[in-house]
């Protein structure tokens, strides 16, 4: 495979049924991001569909321009309604709502879109020149290194957007024990099987959708009727060239964003959620200004954003290259490819060219697309913030009951939904937060299967202490562990005396 091979099948993604496919995924893509409870994995999942009469370059164009945009568009509804569209927007509701509440809402979907176009670029040139090398070295993260891996996300996570640490830890661990709702996969066995609806264990479509929508609807509508115009987010119109340069200008947190966006991208199985929230949690220790963090700060935003998009590229290497998908979207597209009669693998290059290369230009060419739909979003968009909170209330109700059923066809995901969503309601009030309880209920059955084969393996070699314990790449992750709760907890502790000198000069 040689570098440059992707310029010569640049002009088949600019024939007219490729680039209206690539401009229809594009806009449909950004459309369903924005719609809370419907993530990429199912929006690539709806429209497989649709490619089964079409050539096989033509029915990947158009999941791959779905994807993408799906992944950008989700940060309309973090930003404007504080509801993730996906997993992947998490980190970006921290920051993103802060700054639609103070009246920024146009220069927060911005700074979005400008930033999941850098990171995207960048993520798509690494699958195209660094595909063979990236692949080898993902192969290196075996069973114990992922479950460490894991275990980094949810300690990582916990610090963020709590005002403890010791309860976003918690927050976490409450998400691990979700997670282990449903049947052992190894042993078969029932495990706290309270009701027929969680006899499969608990979905993280209905999952996410009840821990950040119900919270808000039911705070919606306990507000009751009151005077729409005094309480609703005002949206001033902002300038794109002063968001370009803005995000010119903070270059931290997008080399930050981009950086870790890559890398956690190309790790099968990891996601962009954790790439968002990571890349925002670095961003925050590593920026001179980590106070702002959390109160609307731009490069929370610009973070987590670029991030969610750099890890679109680097998430298809394995699953071109190995046949190992990188993510849940990714392992849809697998679908999509063996659909058309395409085994990836080494020699995907070889055999099919002419697939694979229009695949990849177009989801380089539709990172500028996405961002030029986005930024003519971001000025509509603004205009939902402008709805009355009892219309906007049921609203957000219906698509999130739409959204749970949706999933899997089943009442049961909707109680679910209600049920998690009232008990994060309550947990709020006590200090407690969503974004380490989801991360958690995600990274739980990795960490778990990850643990479970690594023992096996580990019974059978080595011992269990030196399988997990020793290996310079456990080593790191376990020292990358520590650091950031000790480094966490330093900080809370810091803030603290801080804030309680403040009080007694006071």
């Amino acid at each position: 495979m040689r570098g440059l091979d992707f310029l010569f099948y640049m002009g088949d993604v600019f024939a007219p049924v490729s680039f209206a496919l690539l401009l229809f995924g594009t806009v449909f893509g950004l459309i369903l991001g924005a719609t809370p409870g419907l993530s990429p994995t199912m929006t690539v999942a709806l429209m497989i569909p649709f490619t089964f009469r079409l050539e096989p370059q033509q029915g990947l164009i158009l999941l791959g321009a779905a994807y993408t945009s799906t992944v950008a568009g989700g940060a309309v509804s973090a930003i404007l309604l504080k509801i993730p569209g996906a997993p992947a927007n998490i980190a970006t509701t921290l920051d993103g709502h802060a700054m639609a509440k103070n009246g920024e809402g146009a220069r927060a979907l911005q700074l979005s879109f400008l930033a999941s176009a850098v990171g995207g670029v960048f993520g798509v040139m690494l699958l195209i020149f660094l595909t063979p090398v990236l692949a080898g070295w993902a192969l290196a993260f075996g069973p114990s290194e992922l479950f460490w891996l894991a275990i980094l996300g949810v300690t990582v996570i916990g610090t963020l957007d709590s005002s403890s640490v010791v309860k976003g830890l918690l927050s976490g661990c409450i998400g691990l024990w979700l997670a282990t709702i449903g049947f052992d996969d190894i042993m078969g066995a029932q495990r706290f099987i309270f009701h027929d609806a969680v006899a499969g264990g608990i979905n993280v479509i209905p999952a996410l959708i009840g821990l950040f929508a119900i919270p808000q609807v039911i705070a919606m509508f306990a507000r009751g009727r009151t005077d729409p115009g005094a309480e609703v987010i005002a949206v001033r119109r902002h300038p794109i060239g002063s968001a370009l340069r803005e995000l010119l200008g903070r270059k931290a947190p997008l080399a930050i964003g981009t950086a870790i966006g890559s890398v956690i991208g190309l790790i099968p199985g990891v996601g962009g959620q954790i790439a968002g929230l990571v890349a925002y949690d670095q961003s925050k220790k590593f920026s001179r200004e980590s106070s702002k963090f959390g109160t609307g700060h731009p490069e929370g935003i610009i973070a987590a954003e670029s991030a969610n998009n750099a890890m679109v590229g680097p998430s298809l290497v394995p699953l071109l290259t190995l046949s190992i998908p990188g993510s849940p979207t990714a392992a849809v597209l697998l679908g999509g490819l063996l659909i058309h009669g395409i085994f990836p693998g080494p020699q995907l290059f070889t055999n099919y060219p002419q697939v694979v290369w229009p695949f990849i230009n177009s989801m380089l060419v539709g990172q500028v697309l996405m961002c030029m739909f986005g930024l003519l979003i971001a000025g509509l968009a603004a205009k939902v913030a402008k709805v009355p909170h009892g219309v906007m209330a049921a609203v957000v109700l219906g698509l999130a009951v739409f959204g749970s059923y949706s999933v899997q066809h089943s009442m049961g995901d909707v109680y679910v939904m209600a049920t998690l969503g009232i008990g994060m309601y309550f947990l709020e009030r006590f200090g407690f937060s969503a974004a380490p309880l989801v991360l958690g209920l995600i990274l739980g059955p990795i960490a778990e299967a990850n643990f479970i084969q690594g023992s096996m393996i580990a019974n059978a070699t080595v011992g269990v202490w030196n399988y997990f314990f020793t290996g310079w790449m456990n080593w790191v992750l376990i020292a990358i562990v520590a650091g950031s709760v000790g480094y966490s907890a330093w900080m809370e502790v810091r803030s603290r005396r801080y804030t309680s000198k403040e009080e007694m000069l006071a």
